[in-house]
């Protein structure tokens, strides 16, 4: 038998003292938090919550009842007060006399506007109406997956009244709107007695006249479905294993091959992100001998629908035969096939005012024995694409446990999936930044320049490999980008690049993270000074060792990843001012940079005709949050211009000829230039970012 993993306990965590001190929005505020929080409970971005409260108005001062309603978009757990709508429940109640039918469901969401309370500038969802005309104070709209698994089997409005006793009613499938608000408010009236209603293939509606009765009856609800679908569970939900799990480092692996891959062949027209999981629910799922059966049914809740597709992809890989090389060989042909699948559905389901054809290219990709591959626009997409599709799998078993599964039925998915309202919302989305969808590997990201580096390409819009030997300060790095950007804008790799073992492992990280590589800044440093005559072999082999090796193992590495991509890419090397203009006593240094631009620009040569452009940033005199410019390099260059150390940065300015300081974020500028399409015509070019220095002039 399988496990169903909702039936774990859902204990309430309201805190009584801690609402006590909020007002009632506050509260639905507090519970809404608590409910997005648990993703037993509701998928991220999905379901919403509401509460009608008595306030003044603010022009007539009377009393007016208004709706808060978590408005259009937005995350239940990490929402705030300004992510809901505000409406006058009076006039949304007097729209029901100007509805004139099914055929003019979308022309009801305009209307909302002229009900705002408040000058409220947060949009509407198109739930508005399910949550105005149920007559209970609280309401909340959850996606849990003990429900929707008895929503989306054949039989469920039979397990509906079994499972709940007759305390909840059932609406069949009909997609959200003014409608199914009218039948699910008309529900409520005719039987005070339900404590909320169970919405076809969808999910779960609860009400009650307080927000903490609210919040615990939801998760009492959800909790009996788990508990019932747990003890009642008459077969094995997926059938037999048909494979065998491979070891998780053959998973890694094989993750790190295909997802550059995919990538490479879904990027033609969006720059993809992916993301890969072998969570148990995944390999218990892909393993399975149902897995042929119910993956191509697709999702039920239209929510889950929306961020992963009419269904996913299956990739043919046996881990009995390790036929990679074949399912690579063949792997044009797959998505070939599926892009296909994807425009026939379009054609034949699509209406005469019906938006283009999106992206025919699949969102979910599932491997036998290896887990699941999620791909979108950006990291954050890609991994809740991925949750989902782990809530479909946890729906599919609960309802292949007791009943039969059913997916949401083809007209009814295109209908959810090119709605003119989610098509507005679209357009409505803001222009995505130059560097969003590419991926960027930064060494020495831990110091300052590659510090600076890092934010000005996390800042438009790229993900970010972080890779430095300084252990605590990439961890320090990684955990105040995350803090800044979100989880998912940046991974920490500790990383000696002269190690040829590391280096390809980086790589395979980057790869397993987020799908491939787009954008390598080398820029691990090392700085000495010495007479040539008392400067040691060991001496002259490690500046060789970190600024010539490490930066042609970490290329090498790059380039070979990114031709597996096939979508080009960016590779920048961070040098010196020092490459070109001699320095007397720093001979190793000066000799290892030199090598760094020539290296570049015979890079350059090789990277063309794959697409590959490879140039140089020259940088001189930042001090400024550099760990070079610490200890030893510091105290050498003030010894070797007979200067104090806190003098040498007026002494650097004075030097140039523009008479200005050298930053790290003017390096990071250059690097942007270098590693963004505004530069797309420029390969083998170096750049120096030195305030003026005739002795480094290129010509």
């Amino acid at each position: 038998m399988s496990e169903v993993v909702a039936a774990t306990p859902l204990p309430s965590l309201w805190d009584d003292a801690l609402a006590a001190e909020l007002d009632e929005a506050g509260q639905l505020l507090y519970r809404s938090n608590l409910l997005g929080a648990d993703l037993r409970i509701t998928n991220f971005g999905g379901g919403n919550t509401s509460a009608k409260i008595e306030m003044k108005d603010p022009l007539t001062r009377e009393n007016a009842r208004v709706l808060w309603v978590k408005g259009s978009g937005g995350d239940l757990g990490s929402m705030k007060r300004d992510g809901f709508s505000t409406l006058y429940l009076d006039k949304l109640e007097g729209l029901k006399g100007l509805y004139r039918g099914l055929a003019h469901e979308d022309e009801m969401v305009a209307l909302f506007n002229h009900c705002t309370f408040d000058l409220n500038p947060r949009a509407t969802s198109i739930d508005t109406p399910l949550h105005a005309f149920v007559p209970h104070r609280h309401v909340d709209h959850v996606h849990a997956d003990a429900v929707i698994a008895i929503a989306a089997s054949v039989d469920a409005e039979r397990l509906t009244r079994e499972v709940f006793g007759g305390k909840l009613g059932f609406l069949p499938w009909q997609r959200p709107g003014f409608d199914l608000g009218l039948k699910l408010g008309e529900m409520a009236a005719r039987h005070p007695d339900y404590i909320g209603v169970v919405l076809g293939g969808h999910g779960l509606f609860t009400w009650a006249e307080t927000s903490k009765a609210c919040y615990e009856m939801t998760l009492r609800v959800i909790q009996q479905a788990a508990d019932w679908l747990a003890a009642h569970e008459q077969k094995s939900a997926f059938g037999s294993a048909k494979v065998q799990a491979a070891l998780p480092e053959k998973r890694r692996a094989i993750a790190a091959r295909l997802m550059p891959l995919i990538r490479g062949k879904i990027s033609a027209d969006e720059r993809k992100i992916g993301h890969f999981t072998d969570a148990p629910e995944v390999l218990e799922f892909v393993n399975s001998s149902g897995l042929t059966k119910l993956a191509p049914l697709g999702t039920s809740c239209p929510d889950h629908f929306l961020r992963t597709k009419i269904r996913p992809l299956l990739l043919p890989y046996d881990p009995a035969r390790d036929n990679l090389d074949e399912v690579i060989a063949g792997l044009d042909d797959v998505l070939a096939d599926y892009r296909r699948d994807y425009a026939a559905y379009y054609e034949r389901c699509k209406h005469p005012n019906s938006p283009a054809m999106r992206d025919p290219n699949a969102v979910v990709y599932l491997a036998p024995g290896i887990g699941m591959f999620t791909f979108a626009k950006d990291k954050a997409t890609a991994r809740v694409a991925a949750e989902f599709y782990v809530n479909a799998i946890n729906v599919m078993r609960g309802a292949s446990g007791v009943s039969a599964y059913v997916g949401l039925a083809e007209q009814e998915a295109f209908n959810i999936e090119y709605w003119l309202l989610e098509e507005a919302k679209l357009q409505r989305m803001p222009k995505p930044k130059s560097l969003a969808g590419r991926i960027a590997y930064v060494t020495g990201g831990a110091g300052g320049i590659g510090g600076a580096t890092a934010q000005r390409l996390l800042g438009e819009g790229a993900c970010l490999v972080i890779a430095d030997i300084d252990e605590k300060a990439l961890s320090e790095r990684v955990a105040a980008i995350t803090k800044r950007h979100g989880r998912d804008a940046a991974i920490g790799v500790k990383l000696d690049v002269t190690d040829e073992t590391a280096v390809v492992a980086s790589f395979e990280e980057a790869a397993r993270a987020f799908g491939g590589v787009d954008i390598v800044v080398s820029n691990a440093g090392i700085a000495s000074a010495s007479p040539v005559e008392d400067t040691s072999l060991g001496l002259w082999q490690k500046n060789m060792d970190i600024l010539a090796t490490g930066y042609f193992l970490v290329s090498r590495e790059a380039f070979r990843l990114m031709q597996r991509q096939n979508i080009g890419g960016a590779i920048v090397f961070v040098a010196s001012k020092n490459g070109l203009a001699a320095s007397a006593g720093a001979a190793a240094y000066c000799a290892a940079k030199a090598s760094e631009i020539h290296l570049a620009r015979c890079l350059a040569l090789e990277g063309a005709t794959h697409g590959i452009r490879v140039n140089t940033v020259n940088p001189d005199a930042v001090l400024r949050g550099s760990k070079i410019w610490e200890g030893e390099w510091r105290q050498q260059r003030a010894a070797s211009n007979k200067v104090g150390e806190d003098q040498l940065e007026e002494l650097y300015r004075q030097r140039s000829m523009l008479k200005l300081s050298v930053f790290p974020e003017d390096i990071a500028e250059g690097v942007y230039f270098f590693a963004s399409d505004l530069s797309a015509k420029s390969t083998g070019n170096i750049l120096n970012v030195d305030a003026g220095n005739a002795q480094a002039f290129t010509r």
